[in-house]
């Protein structure tokens, strides 16, 4: 069985467009390289197929959007970037760190964005 047809069997008419592109990622190479690519584990990858992931999708959503379907968002301060790259500067932004003039920028920028809503990277 595909990984697109166990996604279709756990999500149903339900299934959203980015958990097909993750199942075509993993027919296309393998569930242990989607999720290395994503920086995630193989079993969460699992979890996402079957639809019994317990913890917040939108993460990985913006993971999968991100690094398989080249999805981007508009950044007041750098530009066009992936909503991976996104999601990632709104982590580090969860907490100052003076380590460089961009991760203040950042920091700042971050943290009166729309898009952070104070969730998880």
């Amino acid at each position: 069985m595909s990984a697109l047809d166990t996604a279709r069997q756990f999500w149903g008419d339900a299934l959203p467009d980015w958990v097909a592109a993750l199942a075509r990622a993993c027919d296309e190479t393998s569930q242990n390289k989607v999720a290395r690519r994503l920086e995630r584990s193989a079993s969460l990858v699992s979890n996402v197929l079957r639809n019994r992931y317990p913890a917040d999708l939108g993460i990985v959503e913006d993971l999968v959007r991100g690094h398989l379907m080249s999805e981007d968002v508009d950044c007041p301060v750098k530009g066009r970037i992936g909503k991976q790259v996104c999601r990632k500067w709104r982590g580090r932004a969860r907490q100052f760190g003076n380590v460089n003039a961009d991760y203040i920028t950042m920091y700042r920028a971050c943290n009166r964005c729309p898009l952070n809503n104070g969730g998880e990277a």
